[in-house]
């Protein structure tokens, strides 16, 4: 199973980014898919989560600025970023989990966002 993470860059505080990470090899259907980061120094840190079909779940900091999606065949997941702050730049990795089976992550795209 391999998950593909793409879509990061630099981008001014305010703007918009959005992140996609798609999956491939997996025979299964993933029941969580999520995105993660981990700024230089600090710990990884849960960013937003689906946990098919519907349930999401979001990080305080990012509730209401981002939006996480998915397509209809659950093997991506995008991530829209909104109103960026500088406290937003960090390595974002996406994650995938298929129950008794195993937890997958991707390369990880750098988002950097300019004051």
């Amino acid at each position: 199973v391999q998950l593909q993470a793409s879509g990061g860059g630099l981008v001014q505080a305010g703007g918009s980014l959005r992140l996609s990470c798609a999956a491939s090899g997996n025979r299964f259907s993933f029941n969580t898919m999520g995105w993660y980061r981990q700024a230089p120094g600090k710990e990884r840190e849960l960013v937003a989560s689906i946990t098919f079909p519907v349930y999401t779940d979001y990080a305080n900091s990012v509730r209401g600025r981002f939006t996480i999606s998915t397509d209809k065949l659950k093997k991506t997941i995008y991530l829209q970023m909104n109103s960026v702050r500088p406290e937003d730049t960090a390595v974002y990795y996406c994650k995938a989990e298929k129950r008794w089976v195993g937890v997958y992550w991707g390369q990880g795209t750098l988002v950097t966002v300019s004051s």
